[in-house]
């Protein structure tokens, strides 16, 4: 067991808060003042500390970058209207985190470490979380191989590392998503389910090519027939088709399985909505948006929260959306933030309050 309590805290001297203007908050561009370290040896994890944010030596060597042993979470942590700090479902992210270490043949990291240190590192800095409306502490818990030795292997070492960033909203505007029909983001029996690296690596020049189009995204489609929807670039999709919600299912073990999107599930559930996970055809989509039963679409997530998707181009055929009349992506996102910023009840207890 690790006494996180009595975790060695090394404070940066002088602060850097004052240099951030929170008004004004770009997406992970600012860090705050500490970060919490944890190295893994010998096969046990050794005592996790809290430094100052800076950066990091390694070997040229290092495994994580030759073999991609890389696995992270993102977390929010918020301001609450009774001014007590708390963070959104983390439990659920550290079994995600260790879902994916396991996938990537990496140690799990305990709880005592992950939410335990998460705790006391916003503790040291939750100056740094800021009170405007939809504006959040962004958590990056990640987990790399250190090994210093090339040779395709899991690594013997590992550090695991928490850095914070006060945030704006991710997605300024709605979105203009292409349906991707060349690259693939994941297969059956792959790593599609894992929250690591190589998966954000892969997607990063089909996404330029669907900028260059004048998208902002893509919607990745299964591998084989390049016919049923996954999920988007940074996020999961939803689909209000007449009164019902649909949404990709996860049987494939292709799809991240978003902590956000199992809160639009459970929230559109406690709406009384019906919900349907299940294979969603493109051409689904389309003949539904013909006949006017497809009115809204919307991705979910820990950077995105609820975005909302205005053009889905497949084809040389666009579907658009009107964003201003777009009522359960309204509703659900309001439902999520009044939870994160404590304006109503937290039935579900989803809120891990740091004091």
């Amino acid at each position: 067991m690790y006494n996180i309590q009595n975790i060695k805290v090394t404070k940066a001297e002088p602060s850097r808060i004052s240099s951030v203007d929170f008004k004004h908050l770009p997406f992970g561009k600012y860090f705050s003042d500490h970060m919490l370290v944890a190295d893994y040896a010998d096969g046990k994890w050794q005592e996790p500390e809290i430094i100052p944010y800076g950066p990091i030596c390694f070997d040229p060597s290092l495994a994580a970058i030759h073999y991609g042993q890389s696995i992270f979470e993102g977390i929010k942590a918020f301001r609450m209207e009774d001014g007590r700090a708390a963070i959104f479902r983390p439990q659920e992210n550290h079994l995600r985190f260790n879902k994916s270490a396991f996938r990537m043949e990496m140690p799990s990291v305990p709880e005592e470490i992950f939410i335990g240190g998460m705790k006391k590192l916003l503790e040291v800095d939750q100056q740094w979380i800021p009170k405007d409306y939809d504006h959040a502490m962004y958590i990056r818990p990640f987990l790399f191989a250190t090994d210093h030795a090339l040779g395709v292997a899991p690594s013997s070492t590992y550090k695991f590392m928490i850095i914070c960033s006060p945030v704006g909203p991710y997605y300024a505007a709605p979105m203009k998503i292409s349906v991707e029909e060349k690259f693939v983001r994941a297969v059956p029996g792959g790593v599609g389910y894992a929250k690591t690296a190589g998966n954000y690596a892969a997607a990063l020049h089909p996404t330029v090519v669907a900028k260059q189009k004048g998208y902002d995204q893509v919607l990745w489609t299964d591998a084989f027939e390049h016919k049923y929807v996954q999920e988007c670039g940074t996020m999961n999709v939803f689909f209000i088709l007449g009164d019902k919600a649909i949404t990709p299912d996860l049987s494939s073990g292709t799809i991240l399985e978003g902590i956000t999107r199992d809160s639009v599930i459970k929230v559109l559930t406690d709406m009384g909505k019906e919900v349907e996970e299940r294979a969603i055809s493109v051409d689904e989509l389309v003949e539904a948006y013909k006949v006017g039963i497809l009115t809204e679409a919307f991705g979910a997530g820990t950077a995105a929260t609820i975005s909302k998707i205005e053009q889905l181009g497949y084809k040389d055929f666009v579907m658009t959306f009107d964003p201003a009349n777009m009522p359960m992506a309204d509703k659900i996102k309001n439902i999520l933030i009044e939870i994160k910023e404590g304006l109503v009840e937290d039935t579900r207890k989803w809120m891990l309050y740091i004091d």
